[in-house]
């Protein structure tokens, strides 16, 4: 059965909506200064990026839990660049995996982001009909806190595979 969502924003001044999710979840949403806005919340395409970051970050450490990978720390930075021309949806966006852990295999993490990308992110699937999505990974070791790897996992996968 397929599952509904809903959302709900109503204005509170300008331009700032305060939104509520079905699941009882709210946040402000605000225009900036020189848009009419007084820069008190996100931007509208900012909680697209945001989504994508969750969903795919929320994907990736479960799939490294279950593949035992001793993940101390795990952060997901989005990058998105928009078209210049109205209606200035995003066009290309990258998305960085940092996992930081105890000897992670770097075929574990290339494996993790791939089932994402593929198979369970519905946030990347659906802005990847629009943009040019990529993915990339630096795994930093803890005892070091250095980077020991940075991979396109297009790269990884199709050598590890």
């Amino acid at each position: 059965m397929s599952e509904q969502m809903t959302a709900t924003v109503r204005l509170e001044t300008e331009m700032r909506v305060d939104a509520e999710a079905g699941s009882g979840h709210q946040v402000t949403l605000d225009a900036a200064e020189h848009c009419g806005g007084q820069n008190e919340g996100f931007r509208p395409m900012e909680l697209l990026l945001v989504g994508l970051a969750g969903c795919t970050g929320m994907d990736v450490i479960s799939i490294l839990r279950k593949k035992r990978q001793q993940v101390t720390g795990y952060a997901v930075h989005v990058v998105g660049v928009r078209a210049e021309d109205h209606p200035m949806v995003f066009v290309e966006i990258n998305v960085v995996h940092i996992v930081t852990g105890h000897q992670i295999q770097p075929e574990a993490v290339a494996r993790a982001i791939q089932l994402s990308e593929e198979r369970y992110c519905g946030a990347g699937a659906m802005l990847g009909k629009v943009a040019h999505l990529t993915h990339t990974f630096r795994i930093i070791d803890a005892a070091e806190k250095q980077a020991i790897t940075v991979a396109d996992t297009r790269a990884v996968t199709a050598t590890v595979s």
